[in-house]
């Protein structure tokens, strides 16, 4: 039977032909694979940090860097993977990454040392840095209606609370009965389908063939949050006073001025500064850097006390975290329709609010607290998160034209994970004193707790009354 020729070349285009409504449902089904299996490696990492420290050795900054190479490659490269989508075309730079991610995956599961698994996890955060701003891309070309689209990325945001709340259950469970290895190798399937879905049924992005690629300007991106990562977490190991940390301190400031002089000049740069000429934008963009700061260096550091404090075991520190990942998911798809009733913005400060509250709730936690007697305030800083970042992710996309969704989708993303590479890098180093542990627990809550409340006074107070 012959192909008829419009037929095939829609085929080859990448155009579905098995009904839009479907084609489309399936799209966002692979963009939500694609930012699920980068929050999946959150929470399986994590569960697995004791683990990994027993069967590698090191201590705290080691178990940091396992985490933080992820997010600052991941941080780092995510504005180049935006503009990489919108010269050659979302959907082509985003099966790249799935596929990159995929190999990197299993490079982790046969690392035979910490230096191996550091590398491994950089190429990961890469390929994580390539997946979500192109999913966010592909979504934004898929849903051009607000509302739509606004309800497709609380979706989206949905199956990566799934991935985090089955990360924990099923990294205990993994790290028991096989290993820690055996964590990284449940992406491999993931990996595949999504790679098949998104050829199948994604639809190719128009593409900018004059977009350039800012090489001075990733480098310099680079170096400045691997320099102040490295200060942070060393800080902590060496003492804030040794000439390598205050070396490391000095080099990321010269290298981020160097990087906006650089982003001010160039022709096409990595980050068009002109973006943030929109206010909205710029106040998204700074939240999700500060909600980020405070959340995911508090999952980092309860992980640790879970496991090193409190003694429990792979499967019983996945099964704690559990209930605060999973009601992340019917939060997300609540806040669409709280935002719609009370506009974006109030709904990110009513997220912020109550996730600090949770925080304050926090702060009488001690070796041996019960766990039962910290769950609500838990339940109550993932709830504050699912709340605000889908309208924190719609808002920021919907302030700029789509022409830029891209670029835009990958400033917020950069703007998060260097969030989460602070928050690690920071609250890791107040709790790596020998003996100190939970004085640098109750010190990360506060923070937590006033970085969070600043997010909120940012955006609501900053924004337009539109908003």
């Amino acid at each position: 039977m012959r192909v008829s020729t419009a037929r095939y070349e829609a085929f080859e285009a990448g155009v579905p032909h098995s009904g839009s409504r479907l084609a489309t449902s399936l799209t966002l089904a692979a963009m939500s694979l694609g930012y699920g299996v980068v929050q999946l490696d959150v929470t399986i990492v994590n569960t697995a940090l004791d683990a990994m420290g027993r069967t590698l050795g090191g201590g705290v900054a080691e178990l940091q860097w396992v985490v933080s190479a992820y997010t600052i490659a991941f941080a780092a490269f995510i504005l180049t993977a935006g503009a990489l989508g919108d010269r050659i075309g979302a959907k082509r730079v985003f099966m790249a990454g799935f596929a990159i991610f995929t190999a990197a995956s299993l490079a982790c599961a046969l690392s035979p040392n910490a230096t191996v698994l550091i590398g491994a996890r950089l190429v990961q955060g890469l390929a994580a840095a390539i997946l979500v701003p192109n999913s966010l891309a592909l979504l934004n070309h898929a849903y051009p209606d607000d509302r739509e689209r606004g309800r497709a990325v609380a979706i989206w945001a949905a199956g990566a609370s799934l991935a985090l709340t089955a990360g924990p259950f099923v990294g205990g469970a993994l790290i028991t009965l096989v290993g820690w290895r055996a964590i990284f190798l449940v992406n491999l399937p993931i990996g595949l389908i999504g790679l098949w879905l998104s050829w199948r049924y994604a639809t190719e992005t128009t593409r900018a063939p004059s977009r350039e690629i800012d090489l001075p300007g990733q480098l310099a991106a680079i170096g400045a949050l691997g320099a102040l990562a490295g200060a942070i977490i060393e800080g902590g190991a060496l003492g804030w006073q040794h000439p390598a940390v205050l070396a490391a301190f000095a080099s990321a400031a010269l290298l981020a001025v160097l990087f906006v002089w650089r982003e001010s000049r160039a022709t096409q740069p990595m980050l068009p500064l002109s973006l943030f000429d929109h206010r909205l934008f710029s106040l998204t963009a700074l939240v999700g850097l500060l909600v980020n700061v405070a959340i995911y260096g508090l999952i980092f550091v309860l992980s640790l006390y879970f496991q090193r404090i409190n003694g429990l075991s792979a499967w019983w520190t996945g099964l704690a975290f559990v209930p605060m990942m999973a009601v992340v998911l019917p939060v997300n798809l609540l806040a669409p329709r709280l935002a719609e009733r009370i506009g974006p913005c109030p709904t990110i400060v009513v997220g912020a609010c109550v996730s600090a509250l949770g925080c304050l709730g926090l702060l009488w936690i001690e070796a041996g607290t019960s766990y039962w007697a910290i769950f609500a305030q838990m339940i109550a800083i993932s709830s504050g998160l699912g709340l605000l970042v889908p309208p924190l992710t719609s808002t920021l996309l919907g302030s700029v034209e789509k022409a830029r969704s891209g670029i835009a989708a990958g400033v917020l993303n950069a703007t998060r994970q260097t969030g989460s590479v602070l928050g690690v890098a920071l609250f890791g180093s107040l709790v790596a004193s020998e003996g100190a542990f939970v004085t640098g627990l109750h010190l990360s809550l506060v923070a937590s707790a006033a970085v969070l409340l600043l997010a909120a006074a940012v955006i609501g107070l900053g924004a337009p009354s539109r908003g």
